[in-house]
């Protein structure tokens, strides 16, 4: 076996190193440290997929917007009560007035 590779084994509370030179402290903060690292490249993982989920459903809701609001438009163009409120002529103005002839 190469004196640079080491064997890690397991006793239930965490990894023991049979190299000597290795302090089991230094061996135990560096198996925490692969731990978080692990748990946060998941954890990115599970965030990169939730953003994908929630820009599909984006483009799908202004594309229903989009739909929509043309809808409502078209639906509106035909009735005169929604249309612009700018001033009507007076029908009156071409007819004549009492006593005039």
């Amino acid at each position: 076996m190469d004196s640079n590779k080491r064997e890690l084994l397991s006793n239930g509370t965490g990894p023991i190193s049979l190299d000597p030179d290795v302090n089991p402290d230094e061996e135990e903060e560096k198996q925490r440290l692969i731990s978080q690292v692990l748990e946060l490249q998941n954890t990115l993982d599970d965030l990169s997929c939730r953003v994908d989920s929630v820009k599909e459903e984006n483009m799908k809701l202004k594309s229903e917007n989009q739909v929509l609001g043309q809808y409502i438009e078209n639906l509106m163009a035909p009735n005169s009560v929604f249309q612009s409120t700018s001033p009507r002529s007076k029908k009156k103005s071409g007819a004549k007035k009492k006593g005039e002839k």
